[in-house]
């Protein structure tokens, strides 16, 4: 699949998002959600971050690809999926 970046207005995390999109005259529906994953305590070490993380890709709808991890903050990392088409 080709990738368009498109700048989108602030969202909350824990959105969804749809996009509809027009190649040569068919439209289709992109789907995205962002979710916020929680660290789960401040003294959490990196290694366990990391664990805790690809469990949480690893355990996710497989009706959904990730297709970005955001920048790690002290409470969490954002994660966007996409919503696989059939």
């Amino acid at each position: 699949m080709k990738e368009v970046v498109i700048l989108i207005p602030d969202f909350d995390q824990d959105q969804n998002i749809e996009i509809d999109v027009r190649i040569n005259g068919r439209t289709q529906t992109m789907q995205y959600r962002v979710e916020l994953l929680d660290w789960e305590g401040n003294d959490v070490p990196p290694k366990e971050k990391v664990q805790v993380l690809r469990h949480k890709i690893d355990s996710y709808d497989k009706d959904w690809e990730l297709v970005e991890i955001g920048s790690p903050a002290e409470k969490g990392i954002t994660l966007m999926f996409r919503k696989k088409h059939i």
